[in-house]
């Protein structure tokens, strides 16, 4: 007697068919060799001449020694090289493309190819014509071309949801899904082992932590001391498309994974790689730039409370900042105030902090029981007014107390312990200045404000903000007082701003009312706190940090574009709200309301597959 099989049947799907297909009309692997050839192209150009002389930037006329844009097209060409090898099943490089590799490809082929272009660009326009190039530079344009062009023939594709039968119900259909579930968490449990399926070893993991936060390290070293104009927009161009290169991969997602994994370690670690920053640094320069980014970092982190946990929408926080710094200016010995008293440090740190949360009370009290835009407009009043009130109060207008639009001037340093933040020492063998001195203080400030943020994030009260951020009516309903949850919120909130302004009292030496605008070409404003919030990813610690960062980084290296700095960078936060709406750094929750159903697996997989 015998039997006869047949396979089971499966829904046909004549969409994945059509769907690839890439923009330009080539076979699939044609276009896959030319990507990989084009890079091949590209990195052997990066060793050869660009120009003939040395007027340009960088130094673009030596063979076998890339320097200045080289390097960044090298690096482009290097990962567009090793995402196409990748996606050939290359043994070893699987692991670069857990989400695919077609997506990555063209994104490192496009960052490449921009960098390169713009080099050959400026190149031809700085020096007179495209005669100032050597072959070097003919054959990156061309190489560069060669492997874009060939990225695009490649398919697109999206993550198909999984088949439903019709003639299933509901029920049927949600059975089905926890049948699979179920089936899931027993082979875990079955391999005899805590981890789930598929992941490292916890030592193996941690290894993948310290190189993420070294990679992270030498980008922002890089970042900010590219010394020439030029140089930063190529670093912008590839950062930007190597970044989105790496997140279509899912790469990004994987070690995001694995850094949940081990929270307190990659914290630890992330402080520790920027305690090393001013060690890299041959003078205070550069450091200059990283205490202010620091400052500005702290405050966006204290602002997420209010914005991101509690869903507050406050248009003038960076006043709670004035008010912290004011406050802390006025008992640390400066000539122009009126008490002439100079508390040590520890002593004016806890009095801008109480003078911001006070302010931040009496603000709240009358004005949190508004929701909505009527808050914000309230809000930025409050802003408003205190800007105003610290002008006036001159001893003309009002009492003698800010020294009006001059401001409090002649701040001393910082003295702790007998160790002067104003001089520099030598540690270790490297001599810290100033500005390095008080970036590790404010680094160590920005520890306790982080400390803060994620032990109350995850507390009792941290839950009723989140509640009330979803739906505070909701909230209310289930026992939550909302009008006392949110002035706790704003009080923290204008504590930690408190903390930050104190630090920057006494680094830029005078506090004047027009430092702290609602907006202005430079931050911190209000306008730029609640801009790098919201970019780098509403609730969560890193995504401020990188936010602000970045929001306070760009202007600064894009002042030679002068009157159009402004449309540039506005131009660039269109384009990340426009293909990274959730943010830099998102939490899970926001990836879900910013991706449809069929995008969600492949954004939430805890696998990376």
């Amino acid at each position: 007697m015998t039997t006869q099989t047949t396979a089971p049947e499966t829904p046909s799907a004549p969409a994945a068919d059509t769907a690839r297909t890439g923009l330009v009309p080539m076979p699939e692997h044609i276009g896959r060799a030319l990507a990989t050839g084009g890079g091949v192209l590209t990195l052997a150009a990066t060793f050869l001449a660009w120009t003939w002389t040395s007027d340009f930037p960088g130094d673009l006329t030596v063979y076998g020694y890339p320097g200045g844009l080289q390097v960044l097209v090298l690096i482009g060409a290097a990962l567009t090289i090793l995402l196409a090898l990748s996606s050939y099943g290359v043994k070893g490089l699987r692991w670069l493309t857990p989400a695919g590799a077609d997506g990555a490809i063209k994104l490192a082929a496009l960052g490449t190819a921009g960098t390169a272009l713009y080099a050959v660009i400026a190149i031809s326009a700085k020096l007179g014509g495209v005669v100032n190039l050597e072959p070097g530079g003919y054959l990156v344009a061309a190489g560069s071309l060669v492997a874009l062009t060939g990225a695009l023939a490649l398919p697109f594709e999206r993550p198909e949801p999984d088949p439903i039968d019709p003639d299933d119900s509901g029920w049927e259909h949600f059975k089905h899904k926890a049948a699979r579930l179920r089936a899931i968490v027993k082979a875990n449990f079955a391999t005899g082992t805590p981890r789930p399926v598929g992941t490292l070893p916890s030592y193996a993991e941690i290894l993948i932590i310290v190189g993420v936060l070294a990679l992270g390290l030498t980008v922002f070293t890089y970042g900010i001391g590219t010394e020439y104009d030029e140089l930063f927009i190529g670093f912008l161009i590839l950062a930007g498309f190597s970044f989105a290169a790496l997140n279509k991969s899912g790469l990004i997602a994987h070690a995001s994974q694995i850094t949940s994994r081990h929270q307190s370690i990659t914290t630890f670690g992330a402080f520790l790689a920027a305690a090393v920053f001013p060690f890299t640094q041959s003078d205070d320069q550069y450091a200059t730039l990283g205490v202010y980014i620091l400052i500005f970092a702290t405050v966006a982190l204290g602002l997420n409370i209010v914005v991101g946990l509690a869903g507050l929408l406050d248009l003038g926080y960076v006043a709670f900042l004035g008010v912290g710094a004011y406050a802390a200016s006025l008992v640390s010995g400066s000539p122009n105030s009126p008490f002439h008293v100079h508390f040590p440090f520890w002593a004016a740190l806890l009095v801008g902090a109480a003078a911001s949360l006070v302010f931040g009370v009496l603000i709240g009290a009358p004005t949190l029981r508004l929701r909505g835009d009527y808050l914000a407009i309230v809000t930025l009043g409050f802003g408003e007014i205190f800007r105003i009130t610290a002008n006036n109060l001159d001893g003309t207008s009002g009492p003698d107390l800010t020294n009006g639009s001059n401001g409090v001037s002649s701040i001393p340093n910082l003295k702790i312990l007998g160790f002067d933040f104003g001089l520099p020492h030598d540690i270790a063998g490297f001599t810290i200045g100033r500005f390095a001195n008080y970036f590790l203080l404010m680094l160590l400030i920005t520890a306790v404000v982080v400390l803060v943020f994620r032990r109350s994030g995850d507390s009792r009260i941290g839950r009723a903000w989140v509640a009330i951020r979803e739906d505070e009516t909701a909230a209310q309903a289930m026992g939550i007082n909302g009008f006392r949850v949110k002035l706790i919120a704003f009080a923290v909130g204008a504590c930690l701003a408190g903390l930050a302004g104190t630090v920057q009292a006494h680094v830029t030496y005078t506090v004047t009312p027009e430092q702290y605008l609602f907006a202005s070409s430079t931050p911190p404003n209000s306008a730029f706190l609640l801009a790098a919030v919201v970019l780098g990813g509403m609730g969560t610690i890193a995504g401020p940090l990188i936010g602000a960062s970045l929001l306070f980084l760009i202007p600064n290296k894009l002042q030679f574009l002068g009157d159009y700095q402004l449309l540039a960078f506005g131009l660039a936060l269109v384009l990340l709200m426009r293909f990274r709406p959730e943010g830099l750094i998102p939490n899970r929750r926001r990836q879900l309301e910013f991706h449809d159903e069929a995008d969600a697996p492949a954004v939430l997989s805890k696998t990376g597959a």
